[in-house]
C-alpha cells in the first residue's frame, strides 16, 4: 500500500490586492497590532508582514506602510525582524525622510543581546544608502568591528565597504581602513579575515587613484608578512576566500627563488581541490611566480596538466568549458607539452556545441608529426556528423593542420575525399580550404584541380565557397579545359548574384583567364566589365573601371599587375596578435580567457581597474629633461599610425613560434617576448623579421635576465640632444638591431611606481628619455643615447623602446642604432643600468 502523500507545511499564497483598499486595510491592521502584547499578536504580525513583503516583491507600492512597519518592529521575533529589515532596506533610499524613522530602532537592535539580531540590524543600517544618515553609521560600525561575535564582525567588515560607497570621505576620516587591516591580521575567524581583505582591496584600489597614502597602503597588502600570514591560514578559508587570497598572492613579487619555491610548496595541495575556481587561481599563482624562470615554468606546465584534465572530465558542461578555455590558452602557449594528451580533447556525443568547438581548436593546436594521423582521422569522423556546425568546424580544423605542414600528403587526400561526399556544406568548407592549400602548396594544383573541375558551380551557393571556386578557375584556367565556359556562365547570371565578394573574384578570374586564353574569353570579359561598371556596389564598380583602364593603357602591364609570378604563402596571418594573446594570459582566471579578448575590449573604462591600459592612450608625455631643458613644454602626440607607436614595428621583430602561436614565456621558447602593453589592431609586416643577434647570452634569450657586465669600451654622452622630429624619423628608418626580454630585480620593480623614477635613474647613466606613457603596472618608454667619442656626428645615436610590466618584473627591449657594430656593447650598458634600479 502506497504511503499517503506528504502534506506541505507551506501556507497558501497571500491573496493579490484588488486596489488601494487592500493596502489601506493592511495599514489599519498594522497600526492596531503595533505595541500589542495580546496572545497571538506575533503570529498576526507575521501574516501581515508576509503580505507586505509579497506585495512589495511583485512590484506593488507599499511605501505608505513605512511608519507602521517601523512601529511593529519592536519585537524579539527574529523572523519579523528580518522581514522588517528587508522592507526598510527596499524603501529607505527612495524615501530618505522616512528612513530617518528607522535609525532609532536599528541602532537599538545593534546593541541587542542576540548576535544574530545585532548583525542583521547592522547590515540593514549600512544598506540604507542615504547619504545624510552616514553619521549614524560610524558608531555601530566601530562597535561591530570589535564585537565578540564573529558574525557581527563579518557583517561590519562588509559594512565599511558600503559606507565607503556612500561617503568615501567619512570612511577614510574615521580610519576604518586601518581598523580593517588590524582586524585582518589579528582576527581568529577566517571569514572575518576574508571580508576584511575583500573590503580593503576594493577601498584601497579605488582610493589609490587619487591618494598616494592609499597607494602605499595597497602596496603594503603585498608585503611578505601579510602574504605569508594569509597563506598559512589558507586551509581555513572558504573557496571564495581562498580565491581572494590567491589573487592577492599572484601579484606578490618574491625577493628570491627560494621564496618562490616556499609559496609553491605551500600551495601544492590546492591543485587537488575539488573547486575549479581554487585550482585555476592556484595555477595563476604558479605561472606568475615562475614567469622569469624558464625551466621551472615548464615544470609548472607539466604539473598543472593533470588537475586541469581532471576538472574538464568532471562537473557540468559550463564548468568544463571554463576550464577548457584556460587549458586552451596554455595549449596555445606550449603545444608540445600537451601533444601527448590529444585524446583528452576528442569530442563526446553528449557534449554541447561550445565545448566541442573549443576541443577542435585544441586538437588543431596540439597537432604535430607524431599525432597528426590520429587527430585527422578523428576529425574526418566528425565531418560526417549530423551536427552541421561541428562538421564545418572539423573540416576547418583539418585544413588548419594541413597549413601547419604536418603530413600534407595524407591530409590533402582526405580533403579531396570530402568533395565527393556531395553535401553542400562539406563541399563549401572544403573549397575554401583547398584554395588556401593551393596558395601554400602550389605543387598540389594538378591533383586538386582534377577534383575541383568536376564540381558544378550551380551546386555551390555559399559566397566564400563560390569565391574560392572562382579563384581556382582563374588561377589555374590553363589546366582546366572548361574554365572559360564556367566563368562565362557565371557572368550571364551576374544579376542573380548578391555577394560583392563573388563579383570581385569573378572580375579578377575572368581577366586572368583572358590573359591566358584570349580567344575564348574576349566576349565574357566585355560582358563582365560592362556588368561591373553598371553594378551598384562601389567596390565592384571601381575594380571593373580599374581593369578597363588598365587594359586600355597596355595589356602587358595589365598582365604584370593581375597575374604576376607568385610565391607560395609561407605563413597565414593569425587573426589575433601575440600582444593580445599575452594580454589575455596576464588576465588568467578571468572572463578575458572565456571571451578570448582582453578586458578593455568588453568592459567600460571606469571598470577596467588598475591593469587598464587604454586603447586611446595616444599621448606620450615628453620629459622635461629630455634635451637638457630645451624641449620643455612640448608634447609628442603619438597615435597608432605614428612611428613612435607603430604596430608594424611591434610585429616586425617577432621570432618564429611553434604552430604559429606566441611563445612569450612559454616553455617551448623560440623567440623574444612581445608583451601587450598598448592594445592595437593587428598589423603584419611583409618584410622578414631581422634575426636575433646570436651573440646574446642564452640566458638573456630565455628571459632570465642574467647579470650583464657593462662594456668598458663604450662611453655615452651625458648631454646628448635629440629633438622629437629627428627621433621619430630615425625610428621609422632604422631596422631593429636587437630585441630581447629582460627581468628587473624585485627591488627595481617595486621602485618603479611612476615613469619619472626610471627617467631620473636612466639619465644618471647618460641614457635620456624622450617620451613615456602608461600607468602601473604597465609602462612604455622611448630612450636615446649618443656615443661620447663621436659627438659631432649625427649618426652615432642609439634608440630604445622599452615596455615594462612591474607586476611580473618583465621588460621587453628593442634597440635601433646608427652603428650596429656597437649595439651589443650599448645593450650591455642599458641592461646594467636597469639592473641597478632600486639598488641601495
Amino acid at each position: 500500500m502506497a504511503p499517503p502523500p506528504v502534506q506541505s507545511h507551506r501556507g497558501p499564497p497571500p491573496p493579490q490586492p484588488s486596489g488601494k483598499g487592500e493596502v489601506a486595510d493592511l495599514k489599519l491592521q498594522l497600526r492596531q497590532l503595533a505595541g500589542s502584547l495580546a496572545p497571538g499578536a506575533e503570529s498576526s504580525k507575521r501574516e501581515l508582514f508576509k503580505k507586505v513583503i509579497s506585495y512589495m516583491t511583485i512590484g506593488i507600492d507599499v511605501s505608505s506602510l513605512f511608519s507602521e512597519m517601523v512601529m511593529c518592529s519592536a519585537t524579539s521575533d527574529i523572523v519579523l525582524k528580518k522581514m522588517c529589515y528587508l522592507y526598510v532596506g527596499n524603501y529607505a533610499k527612495g524615501n530618505p525622510d522616512l528612513a530617518l524613522l528607522t535609525i532609532n530602532f536599528l541602532q537599538r537592535d545593534c546593541k541587542d543581546e542576540d548576535p544574530m539580531i545585532r548583525g542583521l540590524a547592522l547590515r540593514s543600517l549600512c544598506s540604507l544608502r542615504v547619504k545624510n544618515l552616514v553619521e549614524y553609521l560610524i558608531g555601530p560600525l566601530g562597535a561591530g568591528l570589535k564585537d565578540s561575535s564573529s558574525y557581527v564582525r563579518t557583517v561590519a567588515a562588509i559594512g565599511v565597504l558600503k559606507l565607503y560607497h556612500i561617503s568615501a570621505t567619512t570612511c577614510i576620516e574615521s580610519d576604518f581602513p586601518a581598523m580593517l587591516k588590524n582586524l585582518m591580521l589579528q582576527d581568529p575567524d577566517a571569514q572575518v579575515v576574508a571580508n576584511c581583505l575583500s573590503s580593503l582591496e576594493e577601498i584601497l584600489s579605488l582610493e589609490g587613484n587619487t591618494s598616494e597614502e592609499a597607494s602605499r597602503e595597497r602596496e603594503s597588502l603585498l608585503s611578505k608578512p601579510v602574504v605569508y600570514h594569509l597563506l598559512n591560514r589558507i586551509k581555513e578559508f572558504s573557496e571564495w576566500a581562498q580565491c581572494l587570497v590567491l589573487d592577492l598572492v599572484a601579484n606578490y613579487v618574491p625577493s628570491d627563488s627560494s621564496e618562490i619555491f616556499d609559496i609553491m610548496n605551500l600551495l601544492e595541495d590546492r591543485l587537488q581541490h575539488a573547486n575549479g575556481a581554487v585550482v585555476l587561481a592556484t595555477i595563476k599563482v604558479f605561472l606568475q611566480l615562475t614567469m622569469s624562470m624558464t625551466d621551472v615554468h615548464q615544470q609548472v606546465y607539466e604539473r598543472i596538466k593533470a588537475p586541469l584534465l581532471t576538472l574538464v572530465s568532471s562537473g557540468s558542461p559550463e564548468q568544463s568549458y571554463a576550464v577548457l578555455s584556460h587549458l586552451h590558452l596554455l595549449v596555445l602557449r606550449a603545444p608540445m607539452l600537451f601533444s601527448s594528451d590529444y585524446k583528452h580533447f576528442y569530442c563526446q556525443y553528449s557534449q554541447p556545441f561550445y565545448v566541442k568547438k573549443l576541443k577542435l581548436e585544441m586538437l588543431t593546436a596540439v597537432a604535430n608529426e607524431s599525432n597528426t594521423y590520429e587527430i585527422v582521422t578523428e576529425l574526418c569522423e566528425y565531418a560526417a556528423n549530423v551536427d552541421v556546425a561541428i562538421a564545418r568546424e572539423s573540416i576547418r580544423a583539418v585544413g588548419k593542420i594541413a597549413l601547419q605542414q604536418y603530413d600534407v600528403n595524407a591530409i590533402v587526400d582526405r580533403l579531396l575525399q570530402f568533395l565527393e561526399m556531395e553535401k553542400d556544406y562539406v563541399t563549401a568548407e572544403t573549397l575554401v580550404l583547398v584554395k588556401d592549400l593551393l596558395r601554400k602548396y602550389p605543387q598540389w594544383s594538378h591533383d586538386c584541380i582534377a577534383v575541383v573541375g568536376s564540381i558544378s558551380s550551380k551546386n555551390v551557393q555559399e559566397p566564400k565557397a563560390k569565391a574560392a571556386l572562382i579563384w581556382m578557375l582563374g588561377e589555374y584556367s590553363q589546366d582546366m579545359a572548361d574554365a572559360p565556359y564556367i566563368l562565362e556562365n557565371l557572368v550571364e547570371n551576374w544579376s542573380d548574384e548578391d555577394s560583392a565578394e563573388v563579383k570581385l573574384h569573378l572580375l579578377t578570374a575572368i581577366l586572368k583567364c583572358f590573359l591566358k586564353r584570349p580567344p575564348e574569353m574576349r566576349k565574357a570579359l566585355g560582358a563582365a566589365l560592362a556588368a561591373g561598371l553598371a553594378d551598384s556596389h562601389q567596390d565592384v564598380h571601381d575594380r571593373a573601371l580599374f581593369y578597363y583602364r588598365l587594359l586600355h593603357h597596355d595589356v602587358s602591364v595589365a598582365e604584370r599587375v593581375v597575374n604576376p609570378p607568385k610565391q607560395a604563402v609561407s605563413v597565414f596571418a593569425d587573426t589575433q596578435s601575440s600582444e593580445i594573446k599575452d594580454r589575455i594570459f596576464d588576465e588568467f582566471n578571468s572572463l578575458s580567457v572565456l571571451y578570448q579578448q582582453p578586458s578593455y575590449l568588453f568592459t567600460d573604462k571606469e571598470h577596467r581597474g588598475p591593469f587598464e591600459f587604454s586603447e586611446d592612450l595616444a599621448t606620450l608625455s615628453l620629459t622635461d629633461d629630455a634635451a637638457d631643458g630645451t624641449l620643455s613644454g612640448q608634447r609628442v602626440e603619438a597615435t597608432d599610425n605614428d612611428l613612435l607607436l607603430s604596430v608594424s614595428e611591434k610585429e616586425e621583430n617577432k621570432g618564429h613560434t611553434n604552430n604559429g602561436h606566441s611563445a612569450y614565456s612559454a616553455p617551448d621558447y623560440n623567440g623574444p617576448a612581445m608583451g601587450a602593453l598598448i592594445p592595437t589592431e593587428t598589423a603584419f609586416s611583409s618584410s622578414p623579421a631581422p634575426p636575433i643577434s646570436s651573440s646574446l647570452p642564452i640566458d638573456d634569450l630565455l628571459g632570465l635576465g642574467s647579470a650583464v657586465a657593462p662594456s668598458a669600451s663604450l662611453k655615452l654622452n651625458a648631454k646628448a640632444v635629440l629633438d622629437p622630429g629627428t627621433f621619430q624619423k630615425k625610428w621609422g628608418q632604422l631596422p631593429i638591431a636587437l630585441s630581447l626580454d629582460f627581468s628587473l630585480t624585485p627591488q627595481g620593480a617595486a621602485t618603479l611606481t611612476t615613469p619619472q623614477v626610471l627617467l631620473r635613474h636612466m639619465q644618471s647613466n647618460s641614457i635620456l628619455c624622450i617620451a613615456s606613457g602608461g600607468q602601473a603596472p604597465n609602462f612604455k618608454f622611448f630612450f636615446y643615447a649618443q656615443k661620447a667619442d663621436d659627438l659631432l656626428s649625427a649618426t652615432s645615436f642609439y634608440l630604445v623602446e622599452c615596455l615594462i610590466n612591474t607586476s611580473s618584473a618583465k621588460a621587453q627591449i628593442k634597440i635601433k642604432a646608427d652603428d650596429k657594430s656597437t649595439t651589443q656593447a650599448f645593450s650591455s650598458l642599458f641592461q646594467s643600468a636597469l639592473l641597478k634600479l632600486g639598488a641601495p
